[in-house]
């Protein structure tokens, strides 16, 4: 007879061990493996090891090259993010934290492409019917041909799939779903596995778009194993604060465009709208104040305006302190020490607090010139011109470098009425923006 060999799975990241252990050595949780039983560990070794097709190889030059076919979600910001739209038969995974706007946004989506008599289906198994027609009604989302089931039971949902011919579906979540096959709980590690193997075959061969909510952890990323991201098409996160209307969402897998384009949205009474004007969110029209200074940021194709806001503030005992809030710390530090050597400023007796407003996260170089123009604002107590941009990197030497794509941040500027910009070269292109050029920190300093 045949040694019986067990097999454990970690129920957090779904790493497998052939015996048990305290302490998973991948992603360090305490008690998280659980045995497997024969049915889980032969859909585990069909989904590693797929049983290969014959077929021969195929020359690149002989394939025919087939153009995706792309519709529009109806909403302007999630077809940017996406790359143009929704793919046939795309599989699409969007996370978020609780109240951030996930349910909403793909409900509107789907009464979006059923208001073009689409039909599609809304699978929930977290909310009851009557909960999401209140929501519906509030979104203004009812649509005949919008279909909603409320089922946690895999094989029945996978029925009414194949019993329609939908154009969508939206999954409102993936950890509730369970299939009766897997003796494991709904939302473990083998159920999420297996459901989204099968969610991603129906996508396929029915050409059908497929949007499947994801839950996150405490630590940001998705519930369940890392497999999930890898076999979607698209994963998608929703970043913001609950209790702020900005939404951003973000793109961090797309194999149908690219993952360097960003959606803003505000949540309003009619749930989440795509922000018209976006750039008017990130900066203040108010009177200029001491420690503030406008900078431009290009997030993909999209050049938002940005307010940078610091405080320098005596430090009264201990070691200064340095924090920033959208702005990498260690690049801070390294802008506070050069403006110590290079400008003789002392900021090693005083604290300093960095803020990007609107909650965005800068993660280009070109915004150092705005941050070095805050800081020496709020230390010389002098305001500067909020017309006024700062545009340009800042090497550790002193330079400042050119910012890439000037002419697209600098049609920005003109749309919101912006006069003058200091930056190291004066662009190509004309341009109803002054421009000053400043090639070192120094200037700065003495145009100040």
């Amino acid at each position: 007879m045949a040694k019986k060999t067990s097999l454990f799975e970690c129920q957090h990241c779904g790493f497998t061990s052939p015996k048990w252990l305290g302490k998973c050595v991948q992603c360090n949780a305490w008690e998280s493996f659980i045995e497997l039983n024969q049915t889980q560990k032969e859909v585990l070794i069909a989904l590693k090891n797929p049983i290969p097709k014959a077929q021969k190889s195929v020359s690149i030059a002989a394939i025919e090259h087939e153009e995706v076919i792309k519709f529009s979600s109806t909403q302007s910001e999630l077809d940017i993010v996406l790359g143009g739209g929704i793919a046939k038969g795309g599989l699409y995974l969007v996370g978020g934290s609780p109240g951030v706007g996930k349910s909403t946004l793909l409900l509107k989506v789907a009464s979006g492409l059923a208001k073009n008599q689409q039909k599609v289906l809304y699978v929930s198994g977290e909310e009851s019917l009557s909960q999401i027609k209140m929501r519906a009604t509030r979104l203004d989302c009812i649509e005949k041909e919008l279909y909603l089931l409320n089922e946690i039971n895999w094989p029945v949902i996978k029925a009414n799939i194949e019993s329609e011919n939908y154009f969508a579906c939206v999954i409102d979540s993936i950890q509730t779903l369970y299939s009766p096959e897997i003796s494991s709980a709904p939302g473990s590690i083998s159920q999420v596995r297996e459901i989204t193997f099968e969610l991603m075959r129906l996508a396929k061969t029915r050409d059908i778009a497929v949007f499947i909510i994801g839950h996150i952890t405490k630590e940001g990323s998705i519930a369940g194993p890392r497999v999930l991201e890898h076999m979607v098409d698209s994963v998608l996160y929703f970043e913001g604060d609950p209790s702020r209307e900005l939404r951003i969402l973000r793109s961090f897998k797309n194999r149908f465009g690219p993952t360097s384009e960003i959606g803003l949205f505000e949540m309003k009474e009619q749930g989440l709208v795509s922000a018209k004007e976006a750039s008017s969110l990130f900066f203040s029209k108010e009177e200029p104040m001491e420690g503030s200074a406008i900078t431009i940021t290009l997030e993909g194709s999209r050049a938002l305006i940005l307010e940078i806001q610091a405080l320098v503030s005596e430090c009264s005992f201990g070691a200064p302190k340095r924090l920033a809030n959208g702005f990498d710390t260690n690049r801070l530090n390294m802008l506070i020490a050069l403006l110590e050597k290079k400008l003789e400023i002392p900021l090693n007796r005083h604290d300093v607090f960095i803020n990007v407003s609107g909650g965005i996260k800068i993660s280009e170089p070109a915004c150092d010139l705005a941050v070095i123009a805050s800081i020496l604002s709020s230390f010389k107590n002098r305001k500067i011109d909020n017309k006024t941009a700062f545009l340009g990197e800042v090497s550790l030497n002193g330079r400042i470098l050119e910012a890439p794509n000037l002419n697209a941040r600098l049609k920005e500027m003109e749309n919101y009425g912006f006069l003058k910009a200091i930056l190291p070269k004066k662009p190509s292109q004309k341009t109803s923006i002054k421009c000053y050029e400043a090639n070192a920190v120094g200037k700065i300093v003495e145009w100040m």
